[in-house]
Formats: structure tokens, sequence, C-alpha cells
């Protein structure tokens, strides 16, 4: 008979929705999250990735100042969608999740030519959080990445309860994730895993614009 798993262990073996925050100036917070939507739906998990602030909605509608074309991944997400390149043989067996997405926003705030009203950005902001809740609560995902909700919270679109209530909300099995800018010392705290993204070079200061396919 074996020995008696160790209570350090028992916590090792049993499945834990980890809070995840992607965080800091650099770049890559939401190359993380994206790359951690494909582990998690490689290994069965279904992911919803939510977008704060950053692009426009509808793809198909003129796009105005202060907004920016939709992330190229969240592009490959919703064609693979409806057409998944995988054998049927292989998705009977179970082995990949589905990954889908939903962008809120209307686009930067007070950057980049934006002249909304402040209060359509607010307006957004807070439809994400109810978003949030409904596909957090509605137990068909396993991963859940809210993507810049920190940023939301940086422009004073949302206040930083709001997060935490969203976080004292999550089921036990969910993983969730979140990023932004900014360090936040009572989201962090409550936070399993973070990490921090720090920008040592970047190629915007030396008048390099954002790059297809690199950085959207």
């Amino acid at each position: 008979m074996p020995p008696p798993i160790s209570n350090f262990m028992k916590e090792i073996i049993e499945k834990k929705g980890l809070i995840i925050c992607y965080i800091g100036a650099g770049k890559g917070k939401t190359t993380a999250a994206v790359g951690l939507a494909v582990r998690a739906a490689g290994a069965g998990m279904n992911v919803f990735i939510l977008q704060f602030i950053k692009a426009y909605k509808d793809i198909d509608s003129r796009k105005e100042e202060g907004e920016w074309p939709l992330s190229n991944e969240i592009e490959f997400f919703n064609a693979i969608g409806s057409y998944h390149p995988l054998t049927p043989s292989y998705l009977k067996r179970g082995k990949i999740g589905k990954i889908e997405t939903e962008t809120i926003g209307s686009g930067f705030v007070g950057i980049l030519g934006d002249r909304k009203q402040r209060d359509e950005h607010v307006r957004q902001a807070l439809q994400g959080l109810e978003r949030a809740r409904e596909v957090m609560l509605s137990g068909d995902y396993q991963l859940l990445i809210l993507d810049e909700i920190v940023s939301a919270l940086e422009l004073n679109l949302i206040e930083e309860r709001d997060i935490l209530e969203l976080i004292s909300l999550k089921p036990k099995d969910l993983h969730l994730v979140l990023t932004g800018h900014n360090k936040y010392p009572n989201i962090l705290k409550v936070c399993d895993l973070v990490t921090e993204m720090k920008m040592i070079k970047h190629p915007y200061y030396k008048g390099i614009l954002a790059q297809e396919g690199i950085d959207y």
C-alpha cells in the first residue's frame, strides 16, 4: 500500500483555478495570454477571450480615429471557430477545446485621435464587466482571459473594486487571466501568478509604428 500523500503533494495534484496577471509596460502581455489560450485548448479546455479597450467591434464598419484594427489573433480564432483544420476523428476524441473571442470597447481612450465622449468608453467598459460575469458563471469555460481589464482601471473607466468583485465570483476550477500596465497591490495580492513585462527597448521610440502580425 503506497504511503499517504502529504498535504503539500495533495495541493500539487489537485486542480485549482489560478488567478494570473500579466502586467507591465513591456510588450508581450496579450501575446502571453493568447499563448496560454492555445495551450489550454490543446489540453481540451474551453477558453473565452474578452478584450477591453483596444479595438472597434465591427471590422466591416468604418474605423474612426482612436480605433485600432481587430488584432489578428482574434481574426484567427474567429476563423477557426467556423472551420477547424484538424481532422474530425481527432476532434471527436475530445482532445481540443474551443477558443471564443469578443471585443468590448470603442478603441483607445484619449490618444490616437480619439474624439469619442468619455461616457461612451465608460459604458463599453461596464458592459465588459457584465459580460465577464456572464461568461465566468456560465460553467462553459475553463479559462477566461480579460485582456486589458487592468488598463480599463488605469483609465478610470472602471474601479478597482469592480475587478476584485469579479475575482471573488470566480468558480473554484476556472482559470482567470488579467492583463494591463500598472500594478495594483490589492489585485496582485489575490493573484496566484504574476508576471511583469519590463520594457528594455521598444521600436516605437525609434519612430517605428506597430507592425501587423507582430503587434496586432
